[in-house]
């Protein structure tokens, strides 16, 4: 996987970038290598959560418009097909949670990343920009559909519209990230991801895609909540969860 990473971290799958000499600027081989550890997170069961970290400075200066340009324009996709797609715009979707943690620059595709996943926590150092549009071009990973929902509609445009930058207490402010660190924000996303992966997995999993559903079809998302719930108290987990409350101890889930 080019300049991508993965490890094992308990139930976590850790994915770094790693093209720091470049500010972490996105190839076409980094994406493929970011969707095949999406992939591998995905098919792995010992998996519960993962969490995006970046090696340097820079979460990432967005894509390297050099290299990736010229294959959007001869219509090659940017992720294969049978590979969980990172950015939720075509293929395969993943179904597991994601954490990111994130720092420096975090331009145009590292912004639709943390779009396109869950909770995102930001060092205060860290500046933002979905700066396409003063490219001639516009956001093609998510931002336009996504933005709108995280950030509302105004705060949305405000910055699609003009490609202005704009810092971490900004970004907390309008709901674009759930929290600032002071410093380093991986040991804070770890943090986070470990809490997940201690809860019941299939219970994450269902309010992950119930949540998601809601996103779209609020009606339908609604009307499959009792059908969800009852076949979450028929697991071994949901079981699980009783005795634990009764015996006065934690949890210790298993995913069935």
């Amino acid at each position: 996987m080019e300049n991508i990473r993965t490890q094992m971290d308990g139930h976590v799958l850790i994915i770094t970038l790693d093209r720091q000499e470049k500010m972490n600027a996105f190839t076409p081989g980094m994406l493929a290598g970011l969707a095949a550890a999406f992939t591998q997170m995905e098919e792995d069961k010992e998996v519960r959560c993962g969490v995006i970290i970046a090696n340097g400075d820079h979460f990432t200066s967005g894509l390297d418009l050099a290299s990736v340009g010229p294959e959007v324009m001869n219509g090659k996709p940017l992720f294969g097909i049978e590979d969980i797609d990172p950015m939720r715009t075509t293929g395969r979707h993943k179904t597991k949670p994601v954490v990111l943690a994130v720092k420096g620059y975090c331009f145009t595709v590292g912004m639709e990343l943390i779009l396109a996943n869950d909770i995102a926590v930001a060092s205060k150092n860290t500046t933002f920009g979905q700066i396409e549009i003063k490219r001639g071009i516009f956001p093609f990973g998510g931002a336009t559909v996504r933005m709108p929902q995280r950030c509302g509609w105004g705060n949305a445009m405000r910055y699609l519209l003009t490609g202005d930058r704009f810092d971490a207490e900004e970004a907390f402010r309008i709901g674009f990230v759930q929290e600032l660190v002071e410093g380093a924000p991986e040991s804070r996303a770890f943090e986070i991801a470990h809490t997940i992966t201690a809860q019941a997995p299939l219970g994450v999993y269902a309010t992950l895609k119930n949540a998601e559903l809601s996103l779209h079809n609020q009606n339908e998302a609604i009307s499959q909540l009792l059908h969800e719930a009852r076949k979450l108290m028929d697991s071994n987990d949901a079981r699980e969860g009783l005795m634990s409350f009764i015996e006065r101890r934690d949890a210790r889930f298993t995913g069935n």
